[in-house]
């Protein structure tokens, strides 16, 4: 295609812009945290605090404390060895290059570290560029230095390219205070129970180091000391509690292709799996090649015994990985001296030797322990041989409910598809209600959003049996239009590389009902298709609550009530406020242009940090167990938002 002439001549050298420092990380810091977020604010504290257990790790510190300060910093202290403050190379103390300099940092020399979190070298420097101060203290060779940043750039002084002694001390270690930027994140007041729940999960993984958390924002301050001794059993126990346990929990370690393996395993009498994996402390959502050498060997190994015991005979056909998984609870956490991440967040490993080394360990220890511990291996053969028989028996009906012709309608046949086949560049809206459904097909773009109305509120999947969640029409419905199958081992595994949407985006009402459904339909995803949410498919439409309409000037859409109230204080003039109801109100224009439109539209993404959090919420609020929930309500009343 030709250039436009006056392009040509106004895109020239001058045009190239240069990021020097870590002006990178403020202008896209979600490359580096995730999202600007709640999430990406908690980040910081967490990249932090892997510095402080990558120190633990190294033999040198068994002591960290997390502070959440009045005025709204955090402090992260360690008695590690203390940060680097003799000089670098670059002419400056070592300390200023870790915090102002991208991918800097020991991380890099296997002779400061054996194995590491903080393996990309940005954490510390990312934390300092996303702050509005920050300040370091370091103990180290008989001497306290101090050391301040303001925006990621430096204000003390140095003194012949030193930072500056301010005391003397035995003492050794780092202190890192710093305020988040408010100009960068949505909110920056720390999540103290997703802090919590990350800094318990970390004591498991080190049953060596203690941590302390510290709040003194509320009224009372909060102190916690999390020491678990037992380690990854103790996290297995944690992560069962409440459970009917089969047997008591497994524990084997050993050491492969470099690599340190740990795992923790117990049975539970209920129909879940709960695989976590960890890669030097950090944990991954996404899991990757060490989790799948566990799951692919704990398999075989089940098969074989299974076999060895005439539980399956020749005729039989081997149990499937969700069958031997049926009921498992396990923790898989692995030392590597070179892992290799997806991503700063570090959600999936990528080393294959990780997955040999599993596999390896694996094999010679859980052998050595079921030859030797009969009864338990009787109990999960037991639970697999169970899960077979349920599937067997469901097989043909899931066979049939999951099977039908690529792209067809669904059972009730409102599904309105979109034209385009390229999954890349599709979505499908999930739309309460027949009236809102209606106009959403009306205003949509046909060639790439598809519209999946639904009546009402689906079946609650925490408390319904596997037979009941596959006869429900809704849910049917939407395992068609999908295309992706369900859950494992039911006649159509799922399998994401089938999905024909790369968007699934949840459009309910803005009050009470709207967000039950909402919740119902996340319920339904994170239990039978949680990669639809680990892959980051799952959306939530985010419709305007109101629409300020002034005697002069252009008509505006306000999506909460903090927008309200903003516009309130900066429009002078009067306007009229039109609040919508629901979705039904809109027509077909006001629904493009704020829900459906792309290039105006508000969506929220739907993640999963801490799947201890999650797991056990879900089961709160929409298991069976009732008086837990209202403890939870009663905990939590003043927190809510009512829809009055």
């Amino acid at each position: 295609m030709a250039a436009n002439n006056n392009d040509a001549q106004n895109y020239g050298a001058e045009n190239i812009v240069v990021l020097e420092g870590l002006q990178p990380v403020r202008e896209r810091p979600g490359m580096y945290i995730g999202s600007t977020s709640t999430k990406g604010l908690n980040h910081l504290i967490y990249e932090i605090v892997d510095n402080s257990v990558d120190e633990h790790l190294a033999g040198c510190c068994d002591r960290i404390s997390v502070t959440l300060e009045k005025d709204g910093s955090a402090t992260v202290e360690d008695n590690g060895r203390g940060m680097p403050v003799e000089m670098h190379a670059k002419g400056v103390s070592a300390e200023r290059v870790i915090f102002t300099t991208l991918h800097a940092g020991g991380k890099f020399d296997n002779s400061a570290y054996k194995t590491s979190g903080g393996l990309h070298g940005v954490g510390s420097s990312v934390v300092n560029a996303l702050s509005n101060h920050m300040k370091v203290t370091i103990k180290r060779n008989g001497h306290i230095y101090e050391d301040e940043y303001e925006k990621g750039k430096p204000v003390t002084k140095l003194i012949n390219g030193l930072i500056p002694e301010v005391g003397n001390t035995r003492q050794t270690g780092t202190k890192v205070n710093f305020t988040p930027d408010d100009t960068i994140f949505e909110k920056t007041v720390f999540k103290a129970e997703d802090v919590k729940s990350r800094l318990h999960e970390t004591a498991y993984l080190n049953p060596k180091l203690t941590i302390i958390f510290q709040d003194f924002r509320g009224a009372e301050p909060e102190k916690i000391e999390y020491h678990e001794p037992e380690g990854i059993i103790g996290f297995v126990k944690a992560l069962n509690k409440g459970q009917e346990g089969i047997h008591d929990v497994v524990y084997y370690k050993g050491e492969a292709e470099g690599v340190e393996v740990e795992v923790a395993f117990q049975y539970v009498n209920e129909f879940r799996e709960v695989v976590l994996g960890f890669c030097n402390n950090i944990y991954n959502s996404e899991g990757g090649t060490h989790i799948t050498g566990f799951k692919t060997m704990f398999t075989n190994i089940i098969n074989t015994y299974a076999r060895q015991l005439g539980t399956l005979k020749d005729k039989d056909s081997n149990f499937t990985g969700p069958d031997v998984r049926n009921g498992m609870t396990a923790v898989v956490s692995i030392k590597h001296h070179d892992p290799r991440f997806e991503g700063q967040t570090k959600t999936k490993l990528d080393n294959q030797d990780a997955a040999k080394a599993v596999s390896k360990v694996t094999g010679d220890e859980a052998v050595h322990y079921f030859d030797r511990n009969l009864e338990v291996l009787k109990s999960v053969i037991a639970c697999a041989e169970k899960s077979a028989k349920i599937r067997k028996t469901e097989e043909k009906a899931k066979t049939n409910l999951l099977t039908k012709p690529k792209y067809s309608f669904d059972s009730n046949g409102k599904l309105a598809n979109c034209g385009s086949r390229d999954a890349s560049k599709c979505e499908i809206f999930i739309v309460e209600g027949d009236s809102a459904g209606g106009s959403a097909k009306t205003a949509r773009n046909r060639e790439f959003q598809a519209i999946l109305p639904i009546r009402g509120k689906i079946l609650n999947v925490e408390k319904a049996s596997i037979d009941k969640v596959l006869a429900n029409a809704e849910i049917k419905t939407m395992i068609n239009a999908f295309g992706c199958g369900f859950s494992e081992g039911y006649g159509n595994d799922f399998d994401i590389t089938k999905l024909r949407y790369d968007k699934i985006i949840i459009m309910a009402d803005a009050d009470v009902d709207g967000a039950h459904i909402c919740t119902l339909l996340l319920t339904l995803f994170y239990r039978f298709m949680p990669e639809l949410i680990s892959e980051g498919h799952v959306y939530i439409a985010m419709p305007p609550l109101y629409k300020a309409m002034p005697s002069r000037g252009e008509e505006e859409y306000l999506y909460d009530d903090a927008a309200l109230a903003k516009y309130r204080k900066t429009h002078k003039g009067n306007f009229t406020l039109q609040r919508y109801k629901g979705l039904g109100e809109m027509d077909p224009d006001q629904l493009w242009e704020t829900t459906l439109d792309p290039e105006r539209r508000m969506l929220k993404r739907v993640s999963i940090e801490d799947p201890m959090i999650a797991s056990d919420t879900t089961e709160l609020l929409m298991g069976t167990d009732v008086p837990p929930r209202k403890a939870f309500i009663h905990e939590n009343a003043k927190d809510a938002m009512l829809d009055v």
